[in-house]
């Protein structure tokens, strides 16, 4: 299976960094309580010096959103979502370890990351510009096309598992009780991406072995390097 970026998203974003890895042996009952608290306290520490709409990375999604023909404030990247809920609430909803570890690391790190379980991928996943033609389901439950030319994470079915990039996953492939397998992609557009992506991803990395799940390939990926590949898990 693969995952990689178009050309044509490279060309408009040329200063986009991202981390992928590919996690194995997914277990809900997975003790990661004291990932989470770490990284809470760091969110908590950043928060406590300044919202988080002046933090560099979020700024430079607001102003790679706004490039897109988005308005910032009504359609906010992942991180940007998170932060604001947690600054208010001090907490977030525990969902599933896997997803709740990763939320965590968006918080303490201000990127966005997105989980998929790849059980309910079709052969790869691109981020491109949408044609219009793609399904993305809700979490309503609804089925809905997105614009042409939004940019979206599409699979060879044409599901689009997330639309406007990293503002809204699809319902598909959330990671559920029975996720026994998932991508994890993390993307960055601030002047530092390149080498927070890379602390970040091998962070990550650590962080899930440590909960006792199997990290089998993890990469930084860029415009010269866009490309990453794992072997399709046994039936």
């Amino acid at each position: 299976m693969k995952f990689f970026h178009s050309p044509a998203i490279w060309a408009a974003h040329p200063s986009l960094h991202a981390g992928v890895l590919h996690v194995e042996q997914v277990r809900p009952q997975a003790a990661a309580a004291d990932q989470l608290a770490r990284f809470h306290a760091l969110a908590r520490t950043r928060l406590a010096q300044g919202p988080e709409g002046e933090f560099a990375e979020i700024q430079a999604w607001r102003r790679t959103f706004s490039a897109m023909g988005l308005k910032p404030t009504q359609y906010r990247c992942a991180a940007e979502s998170l932060l604001r809920r947690f600054r208010k609430e001090d907490s977030l909803p525990s969902l599933h370890p896997l997803v709740d570890l990763c939320n965590a690391a968006s918080l303490a790190n201000a990127v966005p990351i997105a989980v998929f379980d790849l059980a309910r991928v079709a052969d790869f996943l691109e981020v491109r510009p949408a044609s219009g033609s793609e399904i993305h389901e809700s979490f309503a439950g609804e089925a809905e096309h997105p614009e042409p030319g939004e940019v979206i994470f599409a699979d060879a079915s044409g599901h689009a598992h997330a639309r406007r990039w990293c503002h809204r996953q699809s319902a598909l492939s959330c990671v559920r009780e029975d996720t026994v397998s998932a991508l994890v992609v993390t993307e960055a557009m601030h002047a530092a991406a390149a080498s927070d992506i890379a602390r970040l991803t091998g962070t990550l990395a650590d962080a899930m072995r440590a909960a006792g799940w199997q990290v089998t390939a993890h990469a930084q990926l860029k415009a010269d390097a866009p490309l990453f590949e794992w072997p399709r898990a046994a039936p």
